[in-house]
């Protein structure tokens, strides 16, 4: 399971700011910054000073995707004021749900848009195709977190001569 952080961001706005309120969602919803592989935005706010800063300050990627993408992402909440700004009526849903979406398989929201003054975030889970990872080594330790029992391991037995004994 990979988490995926969507961010917008309005023009000018700080590190500090996209910071605080991704760390606040992430530990609202008992995830760790850890757990998060990149932060999403539309690709016109790629750019923004505090949008990069966050990223870098956090150790994640910054991806992009073009608005026309991110309008063609069913959300729960889309926004007026989003689609004036950027031409999507959602950034951080849609693009918290594309980036999901393109680590494959299908994503969900985990939280939807939370906002403060200048910045919102989403939360998405990428679930990947559904398909055991490779080697086919079935169910892992993370599993046990969705009440999965682990896979065990088959006992491999071998027969080991015993040395003649002399009489």
């Amino acid at each position: 399971m990979t988490l995926v952080v969507g961010v917008g961001a309005r023009r000018g706005v700080t590190a500090d700011e996209v910071c605080a309120l991704v760390l606040a969602v992430l530990r609202g919803a008992g995830r760790r910054p850890e757990e998060v592989a990149a932060l999403a935005t539309v690709e016109a706010k790629a750019g923004e000073p505090g949008l990069v800063a966050a990223a870098a300050r956090l150790g994640l990627p910054l991806r992009a995707h073009p608005a026309a993408e991110l309008a063609s992402v069913a959300v729960p909440h889309p926004s007026a004021a989003a689609l004036a700004a950027t031409g999507t009526p959602s950034v951080a849903e849609a693009a918290a749900l594309a980036e999901a979406a393109a680590r494959g398989g299908a994503g969900e929201l985990l939280v939807p848009r939370r906002k403060s003054a200048r910045v919102t975030c989403a939360v998405a889970v990428a679930h990947g195709d559904g398909r055991l990872p490779a080697g086919g080594r079935g169910y892992t330790r993370e599993d046990a977190a969705f009440g999965l029992p682990a896979r065990r391991r088959p006992l491999i037995r071998r027969r080991i001569p015993r040395p003649a004994v002399e009489r």
